[in-house]
C-alpha cells in the first residue's frame, strides 16, 4: 500500500505550472490544491490568472476564488482549512497536487508557520499611518535598512508583507530573517514530493509579457474598474491591479501600466526563483519537459511499503 505523498509542483510566474499540474493530476487520477493567495479572491479573475472553465474542468480544484476580498483570511487560517482538506482527501486518494506561485504559503502546508514573538500594536498602527499617508516607498527604504536579506526576498509591493516584517524588525530589534526557518519542520502525516519548472530567465520574461498582453486583450481594465473603489484593499495591493489604479488616478498613462505590470511581474518571478532556489529539494524540470519524464520521475519517488 502507498504512502500518501502531496506532490508541490512550483516555479516562477507565466511558467506553465497550471498545465503541467493538471496533467499530472490527470494521470494519478486525483485533486488540486492551489497555493497561490492571489487566486484566493472571487472578484480577481483576468489580473490573477486563474485558470480558466475548461482546466478547472479538468480535475478538481480547491482554494481558487473560495474567498472575497470583502473577507479577513490570514495564512494561518489558510495552513488549518488546507491540512484538513488534505486528511479528508487522503482517505480516497494516495497522492494530491499542490501548486501556486505564493512561496510562503507551499511552506505552511509542508512545514508550518515560523514563530515570531509578540510585539505592541501601535507599532503596527505606525507602520499603517505611513502606508496610508505616504506610500509603499519609505516602508521599503526603512526594511532595507533594518532587513537587507528579507528585502531581496519579499514582495516589495505588498504592504501586509512589509509591515508584517518592519514591525517585527522594529519590536525585537532583530531583523526579521532571523527568526525565520528558527523552528524544527513540524511533523506531517504525508509525504511531500517538489517539483520545480524553470526556465532561462529571458524566456520567463518574454512569457510574463506575453501574459501581461493576454490579460489586457481579456478585459483587465474592465476588471480593475469594477475593483477600483476597493484599491486600498490588502487584497488589491498587487501587480496588475495597482499600476491600473494608478492610470485611473491619472498619475500614468495606460501604456506606461502595461509596462509596469511587465517590470514588476518580472521582479515578482526573479523573487520567487530566489525563494525556490534555496530549497534543495526540488527537482527541477525545464517548463517543456515531456509530461512522461515528469511522470516516470514522480512515480519513481512515490514511496511505497
Amino acid at each position: 500500500m502507498r504512502n500518501k505523498t502531496l506532490i508541490s509542483i512550483v516555479g516562477p510566474t507565466a511558467i506553465g505550472k497550471t498545465r503541467v499540474s493538471i496533467e499530472v493530476a490527470k494521470a494519478l487520477e486525483t485533486e488540486i490544491i492551489s497555493c497561490d493567495s492571489r487566486q484566493f479572491f472571487k472578484e480577481m479573475n483576468i489580473g490573477t490568472a486563474v485558470p480558466g472553465n475548461e482546466e478547472l474542468k479538468a480535475v478538481p480544484h480547491h482554494f481558487i476564488q473560495h474567498i472575497s476580498i470583502f473577507d479577513k483570511y490570514s495564512v494561518g487560517q489558510y495552513e488549518k482549512e488546507t491540512l484538513e482538506l488534505i486528511e479528508e482527501k487522503f482517505k480516497t486518494h494516495n497522492e494530491l497536487v499542490l501548486t501556486g506561485g505564493s512561496g510562503l504559503y507551499q511552506k505552511v502546508v509542508l512545514e508550518g508557520l515560523d514563530d515570531f514573538p509578540k510585539v505592541e500594536p501601535s507599532i503596527r498602527e505606525k507602520l499603517n499611518h505611513t502606508l496610508n499617508t505616504r506610500g509603499l516607498e519609505p516602508l521599503q527604504r526603512q526594511l532595507k535598512e533594518l532587513d537587507p536579506d528579507y528585502y531581496e526576498k519579499i514582495d516589495l509591493q505588498n504592504p501586509h508583507r512589509l509591515i508584517r516584517a518592519l514591525e517585527i524588525c522594529l519590536g525585537t530589534g532583530k531583523p526579521f530573517s532571523f527568526f525565520l526557518n528558527q523552528q524544527q519542520q513540524r511533523p506531517r502525516a504525508f509525504k511531500s514530493l517538489k517539483i520545480g519548472l524553470t526556465a532561462e530567465r529571458q524566456l520567463i520574461y518574454k512569457r510574463i509579457e506575453k501574459r501581461v498582453d493576454m490579460m489586457f486583450d481579456r478585459g483587465l481594465v474592465e476588471e480593475a474598474k469594477a475593483l477600483n473603489p476597493y484599491k486600498h484593499f490588502n487584497a488589491l495591493q498587487t501587480v496588475g491591479y495597482k499600476e491600473i489604479f494608478a492610470f485611473f488616478d491619472g498619475k500614468i498613462s495606460l501604456d506606461d501600466a502595461k509596462a509596469e505590470i511587465k517590470k514588476n511581474t518580472r521582479r515578482y518571478a526573479k523573487r520567487q526563483l530566489t525563494w525556490y532556489r534555496k530549497q534543495n529539494d526540488i527537482k527541477w524540470f525545464a517548463y517543456d519537459t515531456a509530461l512522461q519524464n515528469i511522470l516516470k520521475y514522480i512515480t519513481k519517488k512515490i514511496p511505497t511499503k
